[in-house]
């Protein structure tokens, strides 16, 4: 009995060991036929990093004004009488607009020239009288006095009747008329809009952190949209005050509407150009990746050169491959690829347009990945194919348009 169950035994052990060591010899056989797998490298496009001079600017977005515009109206009440403009129509300074009822006022101008022709009669004959000895000098006072109270009358009722006309204050295009013949109009009713849009002005406002860059007359962009900026203008003002609600400062510039295509009360993109600095390190955008664990580019470098692990910027930073994988084991170690990737976390400055600067991290004469990053991780062989740039996307001369 005894025998017979050491026999069963001893047989249970040698399958079991031979299940165990089957097991054993298959994961071996598969990891060594993954770890001796070749990779294919991957597709990416590259960009040279090259020092750059680099043209700083602040962008807003600002409200077009006519740098002349007013809502024209009456000095005094009456009934219009005639209307000399038409809607859009080009008026110069001082030219006639709206007539109203003068009729009084022209009769009463009328007795007041008279008076005044008749006092000047009397001062006439009592400067003669005097010269003769029959005068007084009293006599003369009087009519001296009477002759220059009469014409102040007539100055007096001139304004008045000047006040029935409404002309224009400066030269401009004038809007369509809110009145119409024999409406009786009051000061305050608008009769229609004046603007003067030769040259206009753009306020906007910026950061406070951007206040001390502003200066007067410094040079300003403008455009419908952010890509086509044709217009040029320079600062005029700055207010001296920072909004202690906003913390924005408002910010006015003039420029000059040759072609007429912006009008007042309009929106327009607003670039402030700073002033330009030499030997920048700068990237397109479209290379750099945001993580959890801070912004990084890929290097391309030669297969022997390109480290298992990612380059920190500082020693003890926090390090994570991208999308949180890791390279597969023995991707990198058997491939041998000429090129591989390298991934370097850098510290990013300031962004203008399709460009981004990078303070630290890189150098000048790195080849960094700008296009096929979703696919890399660090140590991933690679293959460069500049045909199609896609940080040059929608700009004349690319493939990629």
């Amino acid at each position: 009995m005894i025998k017979r169950f050491i026999i069963a035994f001893i047989l249970l052990v040698i399958v079991c060991g031979g299940i165990v060591g089957f097991n054993l010899f298959r994961d071996k056989a598969i990891e060594d036929f993954f770890a001796n797998m070749p990779v294919n490298p991957l597709t990416v496009s590259t960009a040279r990093v090259e020092p750059t001079t680099w043209t700083p600017n602040i962008e807003a977005i600002g409200t077009v004004s006519a740098a002349s515009g007013v809502d024209l109206t009456v000095e005094t009440t009456g009934i219009v009488k005639e209307i000399l403009f038409k809607a859009n129509e080009r008026v110069e300074r001082g030219q006639e607009l709206v007539r109203l009822d003068d009729a009084v006022q022209k009769a009463d101008l009328e007795a007041g020239k008279t008076q005044e022709a008749l006092d000047k009669q009397a001062l006439d004959r009592a400067v003669a009288l005097q010269k003769r000895g029959v005068g007084t000098d009293a006599t003369l006072d009087a009519a001296r006095a009477s002759w220059q109270t009469s014409i102040s009358q007539v100055a007096k009722l001139q304004a008045v009747l000047d006040q029935k006309l409404l002309k224009a204050p400066f030269s401009g295009t004038i809007g369509i008329p809110r009145i119409e013949e024999g409406q009786y109009v009051a000061p305050g009713n608008a009769v229609a809009t004046l603007q003067d849009l030769d040259t206009l002005r753009v306020d906007f406002t910026v950061a406070e952190q951007r206040f001390p860059d502003l200066k007067i007359g410094q040079e300003v962009l403008f455009g419908l949209t952010g890509d086509d900026m044709p217009y040029k203008g320079a600062i005029t003002g700055i207010d001296p005050k920072i909004d202690p609600v906003s913390r924005l400062v408002s910010v006015r510039a003039e420029i000059s509407n040759v072609d007429g295509r912006l009008s007042p009360g309009q929106f327009v993109q607003v670039r402030v150009i700073l002033p330009s600095e030499d030997n920048i390190i700068a990237v397109p955008q479209t290379a750099l990746i945001s993580s959890l664990y801070g912004d990084y580019v890929y290097v391309v470098r030669s297969a022997d050169k390109a480290p298992n692990e990612p380059k920190k910027a500082e020693a003890g930073e926090a390090v994570a491959a991208s999308d949180g994988q890791k390279p597969a084991e023995g991707e990198t170690a058997d491939a041998n690829p000429s090129l591989a990737v390298t991934q370097v976390f850098v510290s990013i400055g300031r962004r203008s347009g399709d460009r981004v600067e990078i303070t630290r991290g890189i150098e000048a004469g790195d080849e960094v990945v700008t296009a096929g990053q979703n696919r890399l991780n660090n140590g991933s062989p690679v293959v460069v194919d500049n045909t199609i740039d896609p940080s040059r996307a929608g700009q004349p001369g690319s493939n990629g348009q």
